[in-house]
């Protein structure tokens, strides 16, 4: 494949915009030669794959894409780090093998899932992506590639899992599969009450089922505050699966912009009630393919687009459990206060904390609430942030553009660490994001 022209202006998924040049090659080692930053296809929904200056060189490397082994005796998988989740699935999973963790969205390369340690709906029993990689190939701010693993250059490693690409241009991935007993999984849901009633719920799925999230609604005040929807899973054994494969995803597109205002109070109320009150009966339980249960979103191309121009981002935090349940119950009820709310809402359980030096899940409730792009933005966000600073929480940096530099510093005990390999690896800060000059000043 032949090199892509270069791009003039970025954009992240939350469709903020940065002006800069973006080099597609196939050849990721010459291309990340002397490069600032290397992205893959722009799902992080903020800033940090967006450059931090306008004549920052930027490499993508999604063209970088090939599958350089598979062992099916043990199911490790090596690939550069342009490979998409899509085309691992659409090879891998006809022949029973699909990654140990995923995100909530398909459309993201390897590099990117190690660089931000994506975590899923399985986090409270499998943890983030990062527990599962056996190694890595990166090109470092001084140019010398090096491989990093647990086990050699673990400082390097650890720092590379959940930190941002700050620390060197991710070229290969290893990474151990998963064989799964059929493609299709058994999915249970359950409408609930409120937001006690909700924690309590996903406090009995989690030693039940390997997979587990929920829709809550968040405009919803008083007694019904939280409501939502449980969704829990697990893949189908063999007899309880359909003799024929699950269809493959289907794609409907959003072909325009809808206007600004078009997600406002009023029609997110609309939206959240009819969605909440159309799960009948209360419990159901059915035989569901992957794509919908993993990534519902995909199912509407450039869904993004609901935002109108204006964008959006979106604001996910763990409470930690120490904090209690009271904590989510606060945090929701602040939220709705400061009128941060939207049709998106999710809440999960998760486990404990992995050993990227960045990485965002640890021991607690996850809460990820998509948020239209206005005035009031920043004035929610420090607000938000100041109540999970209090409680000992943190925010995902995959999500994030608002975040003020003081505000992460108090939230995250584990950044000087991290700062202090990245100084050792890249004294200069050759390599930087619109992200790591926000928070990090360089």
């Amino acid at each position: 494949m032949a090199e892509g022209p270069p791009r003039q202006t970025l954009a992240g998924w939350g469709r903020q915009r940065r002006p800069g040049t973006e080099l597609l090659s196939p050849d990721l080692q010459a291309a990340t030669r002397g490069a600032r930053l290397t992205r893959g296809l722009g799902r992080s929904y903020g800033d940090a794959s967006l450059p931090a200056r306008p004549d920052d060189r930027v490499v993508n490397c999604r063209l970088a894409d090939r599958i350089l082994g598979f062992d099916p005796a043990t199911g490790v998988l090596r690939a550069q780090a342009g490979l998409s989740l899509a085309a691992l699935l659409d090879r891998f999973l006809p022949q029973g093998w699909f990654p140990p963790v995923t995100p909530g969205t398909r459309f993201v390369t390897l590099g990117g899932m190690v660089a931000a340690d994506v975590h899923g709906k399985n986090h409270h029993r499998e943890g983030t992506i990062g527990a599962h990689l056996r190694a890595l190939r990166l090109r470092l701010a001084s140019d010398e590639i090096v491989d990093c693993s647990p086990t050699v250059e673990p400082d390097l490693f650890w720092a590379t899992v959940g930190g941002m690409g700050l620390t060197g241009h991710i070229l290969e991935v290893e990474l151990t599969l998963r064989r799964i007993p059929s493609p299709w999984i058994v999915m249970e849901s359950e409408r609930v009450d409120d937001i006690d009633a909700f924690l309590a719920a996903l406090s009995r799925a989690a030693p039940a089922w390997p997979m587990t999230m929920g829709w809550i609604d968040c405009l919803r005040r008083g007694r019904r505050m939280g409501r939502g929807i449980l969704m829990a899973g697990r893949w189908a054994r063999p007899e309880e699966a359909p003799s024929r494969p699950p269809p493959g995803p289907r794609q409907l597109r959003l072909a325009v912009d809808l206007p600004d205002r078009a997600l406002n109070p009023l029609t997110t109320r609309v939206f959240n009630t009819l969605y909440w009150r159309s799960h009948r009966p209360r419990t159901r339980r059915r035989r569901v393919a992957p794509e919908p249960f993993f990534y519902p979103l995909d199912r509407v191309g450039d869904w993004n687009r609901i935002y109108g121009r204006r964008g959006f981002t979106q604001y996910q935090a763990v409470i930690p459990a120490q904090a209690g349940p009271e904590a989510v119950r606060a945090f929701m009820q602040h939220l709705t206060d400061l009128g941060g709310a939207s049709p998106l809402c999710v809440i999960k359980d998760c486990g404990p904390q992995g050993q990227g030096l960045l990485s965002f899940p640890l021991q607690g409730t996850s809460v990820a609430v998509d948020m239209p792009l206005s005035g009031d933005t920043q004035r929610i966000v420090d607000e938000l942030n100041a109540f999970v600073i209090d409680v000992g929480g943190r925010i995902y940096l995959a999500k994030d553009s608002h975040t003020r530099a003081a505000d992460f510093r108090r939230m995250e005990p584990r950044l000087d660490r991290f700062l202090e390999v990245r100084e050792r690896y890249d004294p200069q800060r050759r390599i930087r994001s619109a992200l790591s000059v926000r928070l990090f000043g360089g």
